[in-house]
């Protein structure tokens, strides 16, 4: 867990901006295991855009059994979030996707041709369990990019069981598929096994995207004080390997 003696005690927050945009968060009121009430959802957006950001995605969960959400339910509340962005003069681009969790309902829905949410284009946030992988997690990522989608494969780092065969890692950017780093990550924010995994990705420069995957007001305080973040950032950004900017 993120410590306070990893946040900063001089000097400005983080600055960010090079990102433009972030592609992972959770800040549609209620829905979700993110923020829970408008006013938290406004606190988040004004600290991503004191941080630099200048185009959120916010991608709620769609979990059947435990976040049952639909285009339409995502939708009002994307809708509003952003009237109240408006009233409220808060500037920046607000846009709504989802986090798809490749179950045996997101594959049903992938087969009957159901609309799925995406971020810009074609690309789409999808997650696994945290426990164990996905018997057929290759296969579903086949049937995404014929069905016309760009997947994005959100913090591969925190899923632990791939610290046991690395290898996984290449099989699944063999498939085309991108993926998605979290900021906290990267920081040990959820502990030394998904920093260690989140540093080999870097090295082997598989890293395409980087999320805040934003849900409270302590993920807001580790990204806007940490003092190494900054630095790891800016250094992805110099390779030329991050995306967030064409988002």
């Amino acid at each position: 867990m993120f410590s306070l003696f990893n946040k900063k005690t001089k000097g400005r927050p983080n600055d960010l901006s090079g990102l433009g945009a972030d592609l992972h968060s959770h800040l549609i009121p209620g829905i979700d295991d993110g923020v829970k009430t408008m006013d938290e959802a406004l606190r988040m957006i004004r600290g991503l855009v004191d941080l630099g950001y200048k185009r959120i995605y916010t991608t709620p969960h769609i979990l059947k059994d435990i976040y049952p959400n639909t285009p339409g339910i995502i939708a009002e509340g994307h809708r509003a979030v952003t009237a109240e962005l408006a009233r409220q003069q808060i500037s920046v681009e607000f846009h709504a996707a989802a986090e798809y969790f490749m179950d045996d309902h997101f594959s049903d829905s992938l087969e009957s041709g159901d609309v799925l949410l995406t971020l810009k284009g074609n690309m789409i946030l999808v997650e696994l369990s945290m426990v164990v992988a996905a018997i057929n997690l290759k296969e579903l990522l086949f049937k995404l990019q014929i069905k016309g989608y760009q997947p994005i494969l959100a913090h591969p780092e925190r899923y632990l069981y791939f610290g046991a065969n690395k290898g996984w890692y290449d099989q699944i950017r063999d498939t085309g598929c991108l993926l998605q780093v979290n900021l906290l990550s990267m920081i040990g924010y959820y502990g030394k096994a998904s920093q260690a995994l989140a540093e080999y990705l870097i090295k082997k420069k598989y890293v395409d995207l980087l999320g805040t995957d934003l849900h409270h007001e302590r993920h807001l305080n580790a990204l806007t004080y940490s003092s190494r973040l900054q630095g790891m950032v800016d250094k992805l950004l110099d390779s030329g390997t991050i995306r967030n900017p064409q988002l």
